[in-house]
Parts: C-alpha cells; structure tokens; sequence
C-alpha cells in the first residue's frame, strides 16, 4: 500500500478559528484522514516538538501554519516546519497578512506588557512583575518565549508557497485547497487559493449597489436599521467588499452585516486599506474642507476599519514611534 503524503497543522498567534475551520469540514474530515496521514497537530493530537525535529528534511507534503508571528517560538516553529515540507501554506488572516493580531503594530512592545500586566483594572500585581525570558529559583531555570516588538505575517519570517486566505477559512475554501494541494499539477507559487476578484462581484445584493455612491457621513450597523437588500455601502455603511479578495461566500453580508475584509486583496490591489479608503474618499459629497473633514470624521477607528487583518503586511506594516526602532529584538 503506497505510503500517503504527510500534512502537518501548527497554530501561532491567532485566536485559534483556523484549527476550529479543520473541524467544520465535519464528516468531510474522514476524507481528509482516509487522503493524509498527519503528522503533526498539537493543539488536536498529541505530538511533540521533537516529533518533528525528527523528521527528514522535506519529509512533510504540505504544512498549513495558522497565525501571526509574534514571538521567538512561534518564529523558530516556522523555520523548522519550513525546513521540514514540500509546501509551506499559510492558513488564514492571520499567517496570510498579520490578521487582527497585526494591529498590536500601532503600540510598542513595552506600552503592550504594561497595558495587560501593570495597567488593566482587573490586574494584581503589587510587584509590578513583567514576563522575563529567562528565570531562575531553587535551582531550577524556566525559559520562556521572547514576546517580539513586531507582529509579523507568516512570509516576513519564512518563505510561503501558497494562502489560504479568511477569518478563518471557510470550510470550502479549506476543503478546496487541500485538494489542490493534494492534486497532480500546483498553481504558481505565491498563489492565493481563493477566487481572484472583488467580493462584490458574488454579493447576493450587487444588483441594488448605484452606479453612482456618495456620502455624507459613515454609519456604524448598531446606529440604523439595516435593509437586508439594499447594497451596504448605499446605506452608508463601510463595507470592505470592493477592495476584498472573494470566496467566504458573502457569510457577513447574508448575515446583514459589512464586510470587514478578512479574505484580503486581490492580487491587482497592493495596499487593501489604501484602496478602500481611496475609494471611498473619493465619493465623499462634501467640497469644504471643513464638510470633508466632518464626513470622514463619522469613520470610526480608521486604522482598526481599513487595515483590521492587514497591517503588517501593508505598505505601513506598523506606527512608528519615538524611541521605537520596530524591530523583533
């Protein structure tokens, strides 16, 4: 019986949606075991570190990494899962451009400890204790992972061959990928494995988006009444959708909610926050400064809004701050 190709799953910094998107397959995933043999999934199965630091190099067919890079660990897990598959894919927001983990970009490492472990109300410690790296008692020595300044996307730390792209995946997106990966002939690496056109162009309410949009202010969903039909952005709410990669199936928008943009860019945009916020700048109806000011006021939190799952891979990547060199030290 010919041996089946070995897959392996590792979870970095993310909220753990990606490995739950596995399970959605449901009775699918006996597919998956009957096609596979994995060899690696800690957050499900019981394997260890050494497990693959055992295995030949290239030994593994296809490893899917799901998260940000955020510390030593997660950055040493990587080259070695790099080091030890055929194909390295990154699975999700996260791993794809930095996903909501990304947004830590706008602060320091420092105003980030400080913040969970010496400012929160709901923080003790007298001490004023902040994780080390390395501690010592009673002749014992624990070392733990360096928290770095920077979060990163899965390819600033190590070579990527495909994405698959969302927040978390779809189980179609997932299942088609897989089978792709799986197939005899591979797309061109870098290849995102998702549909390479706008959301909008499979939104079940693109019939009723005007030819012509103009605002005078932006809405957030809990301030209207929102028509299940209409086009969101007719209702003046921010819809990521034009400036997003299809292929979630239009989840949030049948949900009546906007698309907040988890699948990322197609491969025409270069920078998604940068082609949302041109676009929709320029449909802005105001001709004042002071009335263009006021419309564009009403978008709450525009970093968070156009740049939530993309920042570090953005032509921004993060906030630059006094003092700040922004480096993973």
């Amino acid at each position: 019986m010919p041996e089946k190709p070995k897959v392996a799953f590792y979870w970095c910094a993310s909220c753990g949606g990606c490995e739950e998107a596995v399970v959605d397959l449901a009775e699918a995933i006996l597919d998956v075991v009957a096609a596979v043999d994995i060899v690696f999934w800690p957050v499900a199965l019981d394997f260890k570190r050494k497990d693959v630091e055992a295995m030949p190099e290239g030994s593994i067919l296809v490893s899917f990494v799901n998260g940000a890079i955020r510390t030593s660990e997660q950055a040493d897990m990587a080259h070695l899962l790099r080091s030890k598959s055929k194909l390295l894919v990154a699975l999700g927001s996260c791993s794809h451009l930095g996903g909501i983990p990304g947004l830590a970009n706008l602060f320091d490492r420092e105003s980030i400890l400080n913040a969970v472990y010496l400012e929160s109300p709901s923080t003790v410690n007298p001490e004023g204790s902040l994780p080390a790296t390395h501690h010592k008692d009673d002749g014992h020595t624990v070392e733990l992972p360096r928290f770095y300044n920077t979060v990163q996307a899965l390819d600033q730390v190590v070579e990527v061959d495909y994405y698959v792209p969302g927040c978390p995946p779809t189980p179609r997106i997932f299942r088609t990928a897989l089978q792709t990966l799986l197939g005899d002939e591979l797309p061109a690496k870098g290849t995102v494995l998702a549909p390479d056109h706008a959301l909008c162009d499979e939104c079940p309410r693109k019939d009723t988006k005007p030819e012509r949009l103009s605002f005078v202010e932006f809405k957030r969903p809990q301030q209207v009444l929102i028509d299940e039909q209409e086009c969101l952005l007719a209702q003046g709410l921010l819809c990521m959708g034009p400036a997003t990669r299809a292929g979630c199936e239009a989840l949030c928008v049948r949900g009546n909610m906007p698309c907040s943009g988890c699948c990322g860019p197609t491969s025409r945009v270069k920078d998604q926050g940068a082609k949302i916020l041109s676009s929709l700048a320029s449909l802005v109806e105001g001709k004042e400064e002071a009335e263009i000011d006021r419309i564009l006021s009403t978008i709450p939190d525009p970093a968070g809004t156009f740049y939530r799952y993309s920042l570090p891979a953005s032509l921004l990547h993060r906030k630059k701050l006094d003092g700040c060199h922004c480096k993973n030290r």
